[in-house]
């Protein structure tokens, strides 16, 4: 799929975000207002880096990063985060 996507330049990465929680793990539901950003996520695409400055995560590689990193993207109705790897805080 991420072919289909294209490729990150330089040092950027796009990520599928993980679903937010539903459930509380007492079993309350969430309401959609109320549902905490994720902050996890999957690498679907890499970039080539900078110059001297090689990619660390690769495609596959889950991973950490801030709450308000990256910038949302749609494609084909679904979400996507395109941010630079030095928002990854990461990899788990």
């Amino acid at each position: 799929m991420a072919k289909s996507l294209g490729t990150p330049i330089k040092d950027r990465v796009l990520i599928e975000p993980a679903l937010a929680e539903e459930k509380t793990a007492g079993g309350i539901i969430i309401p959609d207002t109320a549902k905490e950003k994720p902050q996890k996520g999957v690498v679907v695409a890499v970039g080539k880096g900078k110059k001297d400055e090689p990619m660390t995560v690769k495609v596959g590689d889950s991973v950490l990063y801030g709450k308000y990193s990256g910038t949302e993207v749609t494609v084909d109705g679904k979400t996507y985060l395109i941010m630079r790897e030095d928002d990854i805080f990461m990899v788990i």
